[in-house]
């Protein structure tokens, strides 16, 4: 699969690395260009702007602030109309550790979906540290990391198979109103791991199935 990744913070990183891995074709596109560069020469990606990325891409990850993404989506120039989008971001006020929301108390993700009319978009990988990610797989005690993630069913397959890729187990949370309820899960963790608590032992999901295997063919 063709990832295109908007972003190049620890969040890319860590999942843009373990999708080369698994053998897809990554670009990331960033606001700062030459971090963008340094990153994907890293982990063997590619780079360009943001909107060659969400040109490129199958599917699209979303890895930026909140304070970034109406620019972010801007500069795609509506090039992710018709895409799986995964958000993995959260909208916290880190000050307080309130939630942030949008138009009618809407979460992140369907501030993505409604700055980029026609995309299909998921949120995901917004319950763990990025330091979790870069785990390879993800797994406690043997067992892999379940995923949950909500949004748009056209994305879903996408999601699935970029959990899957990791070593992760895919855990359908529902339709992109529940991405709300992911957002506010993820604020406890981000609360936690403000007090110090290990990054890998925060709301670790497993689950007792093994994760599917990668498809043989991308």
């Amino acid at each position: 699969m063709k990832i295109g990744v908007l972003g190049a913070g620890m969040m890319t990183e860590a999942l843009a690395a373990g999708w080369v891995r698994a053998g897809h074709d990554v670009l990331i596109g960033g606001r700062t260009p030459g971090k963008a560069t340094a990153l994907a020469k890293r982990i063997g990606a590619r780079a360009g702007t943001l909107r060659e990325a969400a040109e490129f891409g199958d599917a699209v990850l979303v890895a930026v602030r909140r304070e970034g993404l109406a620019d972010t989506i801007t500069a795609t120039g509506g090039a992710l109309a018709g895409k799986p989008v995964i958000d993995c971001g959260n909208a916290v006020d880190v000050t307080d550790f309130s939630q942030v929301t949008y138009q009618d108390g809407t979460s992140m993700a369907e501030e993505i979906a409604r700055l980029a009319p026609g995309a299909h978009v998921v949120k995901a990988f917004n319950q763990a540290h990025a330091s979790v990610w870069a785990m390879t797989p993800p797994a406690f005690d043997g067992r892999p990391l379940a995923v949950p993630f909500a949004g748009a069913d056209e994305a879903k397959p996408a999601a699935r198979t970029l959990i899957s890729d990791l070593g992760a187990a895919p855990l359908d949370a529902g339709d992109l109103r529940q991405t709300r309820n992911l957002e506010a899960m993820a604020i406890v963790v981000i609360r936690l791991l403000s007090s110090g608590h290990d990054p890998r032992s925060v709301f670790a999901f497993t689950t007792s199935v093994p994760a599917p295997p990668p498809p043989a063919d991308r």
